[in-house]
């Protein structure tokens, strides 16, 4: 894990200080050393900031050079890791190739030179890297096929910059000049992405790679060449029985789980004490990974504060375990500090408790955190997921002789389904059409925004929603357009903040694969979510954590803590300064702060925080 950096310019505008700037403002993604590589004209810069995980070596440094006695070949900056990298080494050295270090970025290099672009298929990992190929004189770069790991660019006037977070960009002079259609789909539905545009950001001279993704360029050319290396197919579903997919679930997440293990240095786990994250806990014991600790947020006296099942966690095995309990006052205390490693807006108060579950990670010297993330939206975590599957079934006519719909109520699911749902099973097009209709009257109906502000953003704003006609539909669209990559984006930010390492076992794109071929009843069965996660975990984890009816989705006490006397002067301040720019009414300076739980559709006291820090930025 690292901190990439990268300036190509024909024009030899830019200087190895400007580079060194970039580096400097990540620095806290690489506390473990900094370089820089410059090739004979200048004409191409790359920086990096190191986080040391694999091969502690000065050896394994980059920017890396492939082979010394042609230096200019290959060169590669990388952030991430190649958890099958040693798969990758062995493979290669039957090949012919020689390595002089232990480190995933080396075989990256050589799995270049052996398979060109489609190198990226082979890794099982996180990644964001960029080798400059001196024999083409191409820059060529890839990003994981989640989004785990960030890559951001700004091409102008022939100069192409790239780097691991925008405000290394903002080092090399590259102006911030705020996305204010962003901004309004942010204010009125909650949207921190473009579901239609994958590479839109909050800044309108700054993109992203999309996930799955490569990026050529040439020093020179009009602009970049992005193409799509990895793509699942949510309709392909095959029979299998529920016994052989159990087993083979089991195999590919203990395998997830064993790859993720590698490390030279300590590794320890997040603990919610709900399923994912326990679920991770268990198999990590059961690889025998000795003195592994747990790290947990509690809230006391809060309905949803999971830390008794995290702790009962812990008790069954064995492991030590460190908690944290965020406030009002922690949060008011290091709200810029949260929002600079941020550099978007975000949505709720629930990534304040992940930057300081990691926070507390490395004050305990931990510098990777194996994590459960990603579950929820590839085994139907989410309440909200019942409503897709049910419409499947109606669609199929299968509801009724089903019982799924009384076997969900009976577990305490309260997800409406009506007429509307009836016409969306039916006419999936004419739903996804009215629903679209339905976001932007509901922000042209929002009081609080100017005139002004929604006459001029209205117009270009985005609600893109699918034609969906599965649960694996509804699954694909979060996974790969828009949910996941906002709560990677998070992870990845709040865990850099503090120079530590997250990774996620259910995101190995083997299990993705699996999943996906399964039919719906595999995620949702009998009432109860994520079925096949649940059986395979019934024997292993404690039954009040695999069988839970109450469990829906991480939460913090946000509505206390926008209560907060600290709290609620933000959020004014924040509302004066979104009238100053003209985005709001000056009424809503005479309306007291409505305080709104971390899930709340109408929780939009706390975007307008969010979104008048970033623009009071500079």
């Amino acid at each position: 894990m690292c901190g990439i950096a990268g300036i190509l310019s024909s024009s030899g505008h830019y200087s190895l200080e400007q580079l060194q700037r970039m580096t400097k403002a990540i620095a806290h993604r690489g506390p473990d050393g900094e370089s820089h590589w410059q090739n004979a004209d200048r004409s191409v810069l790359l920086g990096h900031r190191r986080l040391a995980i694999i091969d502690l070596s000065a050896a394994a440094a980059q920017p890396m050079q492939r082979r010394e006695d042609e230096a200019q070949d290959l060169v590669i900056v990388y952030n991430g890791e190649i958890y099958n990298y040693k798969e990758i080494r062995q493979t290669l050295l039957q090949k012919g190739h020689h390595f002089a270090t232990q480190s995933d970025t080396e075989v990256i290099l050589a799995a270049y030179q052996e398979y060109g672009a489609a190198c990226v298929d082979h890794f099982d990992g996180m990644f964001a890297f960029a080798i400059w190929d001196g024999e083409l004189q191409e820059l060529f770069a890839a990003r994981d096929r989640f989004g785990e790991k960030p890559f951001f660019y700004h091409f102008h006037n022939g100069a192409f910059l790239f780097a691991s977070e925008m405000k290394a960009l903002w080092a090399a002079g590259v102006p911030r000049e705020h996305n204010r259609k962003m901004l309004f789909n942010f204010l009125t539905i909650g949207y921190t992405g473009n579901p239609a545009d994958p590479g839109e950001t909050f800044y309108t001279n700054i993109r992203k790679l999309p996930a799955a993704s490569c990026l050529y360029y040439k020093p020179g050319s009009a602009e970049p060449v992005i193409e799509k290396y990895w793509e699942i197919d949510s309709n392909e579903q095959q029979k299998i029985s529920d016994n052989d997919a159990l087993e083979k679930f089991d195999q590919l997440l203990r395998q997830s789980v064993n790859r993720r293990l590698r490390s030279d240095v300590r590794i320890g786990t997040s603990l919610s004490g709900g399923l994912d994250s326990s679920t991770i806990a268990a198999l990590i014991h059961a690889e025998n990974y000795p003195g592994l600790t747990a790290f947990t947020a509690t809230f006391p006296g809060f309905e949803r504060d999971e830390s008794a099942h995290a702790q009962q966690v812990c008790h069954q095995f064995g492991l030590a375990h460190q908690t944290i309990t965020p406030d009002a006052e922690s949060l008011e205390r290091e709200w810029e500090r949260l929002c600079y490693h941020q550099e978007e807006p975000f949505g709720s108060s629930s990534i304040f408790a992940q930057f300081s579950v990691y926070g507390l990670a490395a004050q305990h010297e931990t510098k990777v955190l194996i994590d459960g993330q990603g579950a929820d939206e590839l085994l139907a975590g989410y309440p909200r997921y019942y409503k897709w599957y049910w419409q499947e079934l109606f669609r199929k006519r299968k509801l009724w002789r089903s019982g799924e719909l009384n076997a969900a109520r009976e577990k305490g699911i309260n997800e409406p389904f009506g007429f509307r749902n009836i016409v969306a099973a039916l006419f999936p097009d004419i739903a996804a059409v009215l629903l679209e209709q339905q976001y932007l009257l509901h922000a042209l109906k929002q009081k609080d925004l100017t005139r002004e502000f929604v006459k001029l953003q209205s117009q270009e704003a985005y609600y893109t929603t699918p034609e969906i006609f599965t649960l694996n539909g509804a699954l694909h669209f979060n996974a790969f357009t828009n949910g996941l990559e906002e709560l990677l984006r998070y992870a990845d930010r709040n865990s850099m903040a503090h120079g530590i390492e997250v990774r996620l076992p259910f995101l190995s794109h083997e299990l993705a694969e699996f999943l996906f071929m399964l039919p719906s009843d595999f995620k949702i069965r009998k009432g109860w979510s994520k079925w096949l996660l649940r059986e395979s975990m019934k024997d292993i984890l404690p039954e009040a954590i695999t069988w839970r009816k109450d469990k829906t989705g991480f939460e913090p006490p946000q509505k206390k803590w926008m209560s907060a006397p600290s709290m609620t002067t933000l959020i004014h301040e924040a509302k004066n300064t979104l009238v100053k720019e003209k985005i709001l009414r000056s009424s809503v300076l005479h309306k007291p702060v409505k305080a709104t739980a971390a899930h709340d559709p109408g929780n939009y006291d706390w975007r307008y925080l969010a979104a008048a820090t970033f623009i009071s930025q500079k």
